[in-house]
């Protein structure tokens, strides 16, 4: 996708640099209705624009071979060096007359004649007499009520105002546009300074406007075409000779044999060879120059247009204070505010038109001395001058900026001072006069910004524009289309999750009920003990819960966290030991435990850890209690050999042959593992009952001989443990 954007904008880019120019070249040729040298563009002819020497640029032509038949090559190149210059001509002719179009303000003499009717009638509709008393009535009143609340400075400068503008209005609306278009008002006497600082970077002492203009005009199109085209065509300007430079205009005027036999005469031989080959290099530079040219108009179609619009913002601003001397003058507030910045606004635009003027002059006179430094060196005078266009585009904008809040400023200090009756306070303040707005020198151009972001964020959010962008919410947002999928990837998959999430939240449900059974019947979220959440843990499984929800679950118990990492740990030295060990899974477990409870009294360990470990082992050996079988007829029980069982160490244990537990029957096994079961269970119980009671007294004495007595309890059930019921005899906790 990038790599097809990136074609796009080169193919665009070639378009606009090579082929646009040759059909506008193209189209221009044809207009002109011959191929012949001196017939000019007719196109461009009705512009007058000519350079110092009286010669019009319209006619301006590249001298060069045709090729033909034979010579196709040399044909393309002379096509495309025609269209080229062409292009070239129509769009730097156009920049030229455009510049000298906005100095001679022809357009305004466009404006005038109909403004001035126009401003008559509209005064007359709106400046009646039943608008004048009404208004007039309503600022007695704001005097009126200013008197009762005794605010008597702004009552005096409420009847101030109003007698200003009762005086000043019938002499404005007797021709309320002469003061723009008159030739003695704002836009003429801003022309005429801004002609008469341009004249003086001339060195003309006496401005002519006229003779200023062609004069101008003249310079840039030595500057900007004749001795670009020049160099471009011959590889050097031919005017630095006198009679060169009068063979080319007789040349151009006429036809290329003409200029060919001028230069020849005037000793210049290589533009006369090179007036006979072209050549690709010479296609690119006309590539450059129409680069450059391309600048030249966009510059002076946006300086034109900001002096025009300057002088029609004044036009504007006086049809605005039509309305204001009519009515809005006399009362108090955002209505004088209007009349204020009305007049202030007209005043500025006319200044600002001004400063335009001079700007463009001085930019003018600025590209030509450019030139003259340049000493020949006319394709590197051509591209400093473009980048001095694009400088003074940046400058241009600044300027523009910094006059529009400079004109704001003003106007809200004028109108704050109305308001305020001139007080200190309020014209030494930062305060905004009413009807302002955000538009004042602290904060027009944030809130001005603020308001554009509003507004965007404001239809971003519209779910008209939402529809229209393919039922996307927030299409300006970034990854809106992304989000659009995957919102609705999740709303397929809603239903599905929302089911989930109910059994997910009846399974948790079930959790708690079975950990607040295993805890005693204690559904609480309040403290457990270390019996009580070793029960819950050892419950979890039956009810199906996941191991990785057991913590969850016993601290939504009531264990704290410190509780549950004990826990946790006392399982898994459970898990450790119960490689070591033989037997049934619940005689694993139980010895495991007792194995774990031996080794984690260490004086190192918290006395905490001793007390898991007990309730661990207590709730192993009890779960073995509970699965070991008891006989089924205790008639049948060989109580000899249960004694002998009984009265036997574990050594003494592991040495009884296969034959001899085959001999007995299933009861007299179950007794035998029904009483090692009882005896581990009556040590365990001790031995967790005392530490539970005081976890501290885990190294006591005592504590140590209920250990061992617990240690060799599951080691005589270890010992009976059979792995091999066919080598080792048959296991008592097995049938």
């Amino acid at each position: 996708m990038r790599n097809r954007r990136r074609m796009v904008w080169t193919l665009s880019a070639l378009f606009v640099l090579l082929v646009f120019p040759g059909l506008v070249g193209a189209t221009a040729a044809a207009q002109s209705g011959t191929s012949g040298a001196n017939s000019g563009i007719d196109g461009l002819s009705w512009m007058n624009v000519s350079d110092s020497y009286g010669v019009p640029v319209a006619n301006y032509q590249f001298v060069t071979d045709h090729g033909g038949i034979f010579d196709p090559g040399a044909a393309w190149l002379w096509m495309l060096l025609g269209l080229e210059l062409v292009g070239y001509l129509i769009i730097a002719i156009t920049a030229i007359w455009l510049l000298g179009y906005a100095l001679s303000f022809q357009w305004l003499s466009l404006f005038s004649g109909a403004l001035h009717g126009i401003g008559r009638n509209f005064t007359e509709t709106v400046a009646t007499p039943a608008a004048l008393v009404t208004a007039a009535t309503l600022g007695a009143f704001c005097v009126a009520w200013f008197v009762l609340r005794g605010y008597h400075a702004k009552a005096v400068m409420q009847i101030i105002t109003m007698l200003v503008v009762a005086v000043i209005g019938p002499m404005f609306l007797a021709d309320p546009l002469a003061e723009v278009l008159s030739p003695d008002g704002l836009l003429g006497q801003g022309r005429d300074v801004g002609i008469s600082v341009a004249a003086g970077l001339n060195g003309d002492a006496n401005p002519d406007p006229a003779h200023l203009i062609s004069s101008l005009q003249g310079v840039l199109a030595d500057n900007l075409i004749r001795e670009p085209l020049q160099v471009w065509n011959f590889g050097h300007a031919v005017d630095g000779s006198p009679a060169c430079r009068a063979a080319w205009s007789t040349g151009v005027l006429t036809s290329d044999t003409t200029m060919r036999n001028g230069l020849q005469a005037c000793g210049d031989a290589p533009a006369v060879g090179r007036s006979k080959t072209p050549t690709t290099g010479q296609v690119a530079t006309g590539l450059m120059l129409l680069i450059c040219s391309a600048l030249l108009l966009l510059f002076a179609v946006f300086l034109a247009v900001r002096v025009i619009k300057a002088a029609l913002d004044a036009i504007f601003h006086g049809f605005s204070t039509i309305l204001g001397f009519a009515a809005g003058g006399f009362i108090y507030g955002p209505t004088q505010t209007f009349l204020v910045r009305s007049v202030v606004h007209g005043i500025v635009s006319a200044a600002r038109m001004t400063l335009y003027v001079i700007f463009l002059s001085f930019y003018t006179t600025f590209l030509g001395n450019i030139f003259q430094q340049a000493q020949g060196h006319v394709m590197a005078a051509m591209v400093t001058a473009g980048i001095v266009e694009v400088i003074a585009f940046s400058q241009m904008k600044k300027l523009s900026r910094g006059i529009s809040k400079s004109n704001d400023w003003i106007a809200n200090r004028f109108a704050v001072a109305v308001q305020n009756g001139m007080s200190k306070t309020a014209i030494g303040g930062g305060g905004t006069a009413l009807g302002m707005g955000a538009a004042h020198a602290g904060g027009g151009k944030g809130a001005a910004l603020m308001t554009r972001l509003a507004i965007l964020n404001t239809l971003n959010a519209n779910p008209a524009v939402a529809w229209a962008a393919a039922a996307t919410n927030m299409p300006g947002s970034p990854q809106s289309r992304r989000k659009k999928k995957a919102d609705l990837a999740n709303m397929k998959g809603a239903p599905m999750g929302l089911e989930s999430n109910v059994w997910n939240q009846a399974a948790r449900d079930s959790a708690r009920i079975k950990a607040g059974i295993r805890a005693g019947n204690d559904f609480s979220r309040g403290p457990k003990t270390f019996r009580q959440l070793t029960n819950i843990l050892d419950g979890l499984p039956d009810a199906g819960v996941p191991e990785s929800m057991h913590i969850a679950t016993l601290l939504m118990a009531g264990a704290t966290h410190e509780q549950a990492i004990h826990l946790t740990r006392a399982k898994a030295a459970q898990g450790a030991h119960k490689q070591d060990v033989v037997g049934i899974p619940a005689v694993q477990k139980a010895v495991a435990a007792t194995y774990s409870v031996m080794n984690h009294v260490e004086p190192t360990d918290a006395p905490a850890v001793a007390e898991v470990m007990a309730e661990k082992a207590l709730m192993a050996v009890q779960n073995l209690k509970r699965v070991t079988p008891s006989p089924t007829d205790p008639n049948a029980v060989n109580h000899v050999f249960v004694q002998r069982i009984k009265d036997m160490s574990e050594t003494e244990l592991e040495g009884i042959t296969k034959e001899e537990w085959d001999a007995e029957n299933r009861d007299t096994r179950w007794q035998v593992a029904t009483n090692l079961t009882t005896e581990l269970n009556e040590a365990t119980q001790a031995y967790a009952d005392a530490v539970a009671a005081d976890p501290t007294r885990a190294h006591a004495p005592d504590m140590d001989i209920m250990r061992t007595r617990m240690a060799v309890a599951a080691r005589r059930i270890q010992a009976i443990s059979r792995t091999d019921p066919i080598s080792q005899g048959r296991d008592p906790f097995q049938s």
